[in-house]
C-alpha cells in the first residue's frame, strides 16, 4: 500500500487536470466531450463502465461488486485506511482487507493501492485527513485539493435523486442506500473544499467560473464583503465575485436622470466587461445568500437576454431587476450610448431602471423564483437570497431590521473565516459607512471604542437624501458616482 501524498508526488498528480465521474445523469454526456487533457477519477461503480487512472471507493461492498473491473480498468485504487462496511467505518484497516479480498492484495503488491485518512476513523502518520460527510464526491474533491491539484471538472455529480442511463440498473441496489434524501447534500462539502482551498472546480457541462457582478460603492463595501462570503459559503462550483460602480460612466445632463446610487448604471456595462461572451449574474450589495448560486447560474435562459424575478404584492407583479441573469452575447449593451439616449430624451431613468426598457419585452422573462430576490422577508429553508432593501433599517445602520441576526451571524462568520478583517470594520465605522453601534449589535469585540461617534453619526443614505434635497444635489451626485474610486485596486481595472 502507498500513502496518498507519497503516491501523488511520485506520479506528479498535482500537475494534471482531473475529471471526476459519478453516476448522475450528466455522466451520459461523457462521449460528447474531448477528455484527452484530463486524468480520470472514477467514483464507485463508474469504473465498471469507464476506464480511469484512479478509482475511488469508500465502501468495501463496492470493491467486492467491482473487483474484476477494478483490476482491469483502474490504474490505481484509492481508499480510506479504514474503509466503510454498509456505510459505517470499519475497525479493520486496508491491510486487514488485503488478506481477505484477493483483488486488494494484488493491487497492493503491484503498488496500485493508495490509502488516505478519512475523518471518521483514527488517522495514521502525518497524512492529511479527508472529509466526506455524505457522499464520496466530497472526499474525491478534498483529496485532489489536498495533493495540490488546481483544476477539476466533473460529470455525473448532479445532485438530485437519480442515476444516468448507463447506471440505471444499479438504482434498486445502490441508489441513496445510505439513507440520505438527495445527492444535493454533497454540495455542502464541495463548497467547503472550494472555499478553503481555492481549487477550481465546475461540472464539465457548465459554463465556468460563475461570474457575479455586485453593484456597490465606497459606503457599502462591508455589505459587499458579507454578501461575497455568503455566496462562497454555499457555492458548489468556482465563482468570481466582482464589485462594480459608476466610475468612468458619464452622468446624464438631466438631473431627473442622475444616478440614485454610486452604481446605478454600472450593471449595464457588464456585457462589455465580459467581452459580450457567456453569462453573468448581477446583484446589489445589500443582499445575503442562503443557497447555492450555481442553481441560479444554471437556470435555462431559452433565448432570453435577461432573467429576473417578480415580487407579488397586493395582487400586482412588480419586476425586480436587482437580481439578473444576463446573456452577455445577446445583451449588446453600450452604457455610453444608454446615457447618450437619455440626453436625447429617448429614455429616462425610471423606464431604464424599473422597466428595463432597453431589452425587448419578449427577451426579458420573470423565470427566477421570488426566493432569489426576497425583499425583507426570510423563511428558513425557502429563502435563497434575502434583499435588505429598506435603507433606513438595513442591519449595518439600524437594529430595527427583523432579519438583522441573520446578517450579524454572517458578519461574524466572515470575520472568523478571514473574509473580513477587523481593521477593515474599524476603518468603515470611522469613515461613517457603518453605525458606531454595529459592534454592540453584532456581538463583536473590536480594539476601539466608538461611543464618541454615536451622537453625531448620520447614515450614508440619509446624507445623500439630504444632499439631494439641497441646491447642491448635482455636485453631490457627482461625488456619489466617484465614491467607487477607492475600489480601483479591488476592481483591478
Amino acid at each position: 500500500m502507498r500513502e496518498l501524498i507519497e503516491w501523488s508526488k511520485s506520479v506528479n498528480a498535482s500537475t494534471e487536470s482531473w475529471l471526476v465521474l459519478g453516476k448522475g445523469p450528466s455522466v451520459d454526456l461523457f462521449e460528447e466531450f474531448d477528455t484527452s487533457d484530463f486524468s480520470i477519477l472514477a467514483l464507485n461503480h463508474v469504473i465498471t463502465k469507464i476506464p480511469a487512472k484512479v478509482a475511488h471507493i469508500i465502501d468495501m461492498d463496492v470493491v467486492r461488486d467491482c473487483a474484476e473491473a477494478l483490476y482491469q480498468n483502474a490504474e490505481y485504487l484509492l481508499m480510506p485506511l479504514h474503509p466503510h462496511e454498509r456505510f459505517k467505518p470499519s475497525k479493520k484497516t486496508l491491510e486487514d482487507y488485503c488478506v481477505e479480498i484477493p483483488v486488494l492484495d494484488k493491487l497492493s503488491k503491484e503498488g496500485r493501492l493508495i490509502w488516505y485518512n478519512l475523518h471518521d476513523a483514527p488517522p495514521r502518520d502525518e497524512s492529511p485527513i479527508i472529509t466526506a460527510m455524505y457522499f464520496s464526491a466530497e472526499a474525491a474533491l478534498d483529496i485532489l485539493a489536498s495533493i495540490g491539484v488546481n483544476n477539476v471538472r466533473s460529470l455525473g455529480l448532479d445532485g438530485g435523486t437519480s442515476y444516468g442511463l448507463r447506471f440505471a440498473g444499479l438504482s434498486d441496489k445502490t441508489l441513496l442506500k445510505n439513507g440520505r434524501p438527495s445527492f444535493d447534500l454533497q454540495f455542502q462539502g464541495m463548497a467547503r473544499v472550494i472555499r478553503e482551498s481555492n481549487i477550481f472546480y465546475a461540472p464539465l457541462n457548465a459554463e465556468a467560473p460563475i461570474r457575479v457582478f455586485v453593484g456597490t460603492d465606497e459606503t457599502q463595501m462591508a455589505g459587499f464583503k458579507v454578501l461575497e462570503h455568503s455566496i462562497r459559503q454555499y457555492a458548489s462550483m468556482s465563482v468570481e465575485v466582482i464589485p462594480i460602480d459608476n466610475r468612468g460612466i458619464p452622468e446624464p445632463r438631466n438631473p431627473d436622470n442622475h444616478a440614485r446610487t454610486g452604481f446605478s448604471f454600472a450593471r449595464f456595462d457588464i456585457p462589455r466587461i465580459c467581452s459580450y461572451r457567456g453569462r453573468a449574474i448581477y446583484l446589489d450589495a445589500d443582499m445575503q445568500l442562503f443557497s447555492d448560486i450555481a442553481a441560479l447560474w444554471c437556470t435555462p435562459m431559452e433565448g432570453a437576454q435577461v432573467l429576473y424575478s417578480e415580487l407579488v404584492k397586493k395582487g400586482r407583479r412588480i419586476p425586480q431587476y436587482s437580481v439578473m441573469l444576463i446573456d452577455c452575447e445577446q445583451a449588446r449593451w453600450d452604457v455610453g450610448e444608454i446615457i447618450a439616449a437619455m440626453d436625447r430624451d429617448e429614455l429616462d431613468y425610471r423606464d431604464l431602471m424599473y422597466h428595463l426598457c432597453i431589452v425587448p419585452e419578449e427577451q426579458r422573462r420573470a423565470d427566477l423564483p421570488g426566493e432569489w430576490n426576497s425583499l425583507e422577508f426570510y423563511r428558513k429553508g425557502r429563502t435563497k437570497l434575502l434583499h435588505y432593501t429598506d435603507m433606513h433599517r438595513q442591519p449595518w445602520v439600524s437594529r430595527r431590521n427583523g432579519n438583522r441576526k441573520l446578517w450579524y451571524r454572517c458578519l461574524r462568520e466572515a470575520l472568523s473565516a478571514g473574509a473580513i478583517e477587523r481593521d477593515f470594520l474599524v476603518e468603515e465605522i470611522e469613515a461613517g459607512h457603518l453605525s458606531p453601534r454595529l459592534p454592540k449589535w453584532a456581538g463583536l469585540k473590536l480594539d476601539r471604542n466608538f461611543t464618541h461617534l454615536e451622537k453625531s453619526w448620520v447614515p450614508p443614505f440619509k446624507r445623500y437624501a439630504d444632499m439631494r434635497n439641497s441646491s447642491n444635489w448635482d455636485g453631490a451626485v457627482r461625488r456619489v458616482s466617484r465614491l467607487g474610486e477607492k475600489l480601483k485596486g479591488l476592481l483591478g481595472r
